[in-house]
């Protein structure tokens, strides 16, 4: 447990997806904290089923293969039965997937790389918004990537599945508003989790180590951690952001929107402005 208690989610009840590690156990951790039950929705029975004895009785682990659309709705017939109700769907689960030059692309690694990515988010959504239209309130939460955006940074097919995400998302939005539920996108920058770990490190374990690797390349000055995507996730399952929806949350240190170092804060700059042919104010002052 974090300690981070507000009482935001008092009352909630909630499934994420790729729950058991991560960015989703972080946002298991705090969403408890917080007052919600949660069901721990993942392949990784074993770590699934530990976190939820670790936790207790606020939360319960359900095997989910979000490629499976009955393993989807299981999850969700699981947090009626067992807390009654669902009020909040974090469709966080995804893979790397399909490596390599586009040429080379393995069209069995790309298929099931949508499959978890996209496609189990639009599974996701179908169940959940069942549920929370009848009800008349809910939230849907899911995660893309920086690599939506910006090209480069991610292979080609996880790439294509993280912008397909932000479209879903605005598109399920637009949909799910009159009935009051809200549809909103997470894109967490490079965080410190297995998966980063695997990349860097050949190791998913060594977590240290690639925090060492990410400190040295990140613009902020620390990495990215599991908790500060939970901590977003928190505030938009809350009432806090009842008034916010159709929208993607870059947590990412400003990877995304804010790349560049600024000459202002690295270099001795005198206060000027500058104008036409060259022509330069002076002082302090701008005059």
């Amino acid at each position: 447990m974090s300690g981070t208690v507000s009482g935001r989610l008092d009352g909630k009840v909630a499934v994420i997806t790729g729950g058991a590690s991560g960015i989703g156990a972080a946002t298991v951790r705090r969403f408890v904290d917080e007052g919600a039950k949660v069901v721990i929705a993942d392949v990784q029975d074993d770590a699934g089923e530990l976190l939820a004895k670790e936790i207790g009785e606020s939360t319960v682990y359900a095997h989910c293969d979000v490629s499976n659309e009955a393993d989807i709705a299981g999850a969700v017939a699981t947090a009626v039965a067992t807390f009654g109700g669902l009020d909040v769907f974090y469709a966080n689960a995804g893979v790397m997937g399909a490596l390599g030059p586009i040429a080379e692309t393995k069209t069995e690694d790309a298929d099931t790389t949508i499959a978890v990515n996209l496609r189990g988010v639009l599974l996701s959504m179908k169940h959940a918004s069942r549920h929370m239209q009848a009800q008349g309130s809910g939230v849907i939460l899911a995660t893309s990537s920086p690599a939506a955006k910006v090209g480069g940074v991610g292979a080609h097919t996880y790439s294509a599945t993280k912008a397909g995400i932000i479209g879903l998302v605005q598109s399920v939005a637009a949909e799910l508003r009159p009935a009051g539920v809200r549809v909103n996108a997470i894109v967490p920058g490079a965080i410190v989790s297995a998966m980063t770990a695997g990349i860097l490190t050949g190791d998913a374990e060594d977590t240290s180590s690639a925090r060492d690797i990410m400190a040295g390349f990140e613009k902020m000055p620390r990495p990215g951690l599991p908790e500060d995507i939970a901590a977003a996730a928190a505030f938009l399952a809350s009432d806090d952001a009842a008034f916010v929806t159709g929208s993607t949350f870059h947590i990412d240190g400003g990877y995304t929107y804010a790349p560049g170092d600024s000459p202002f804060a690295t270099g001795d700059w005198s206060t000027v402005g500058m104008f036409e042919a060259g022509r330069r104010t002076t002082g302090a002052d701008g005059s």
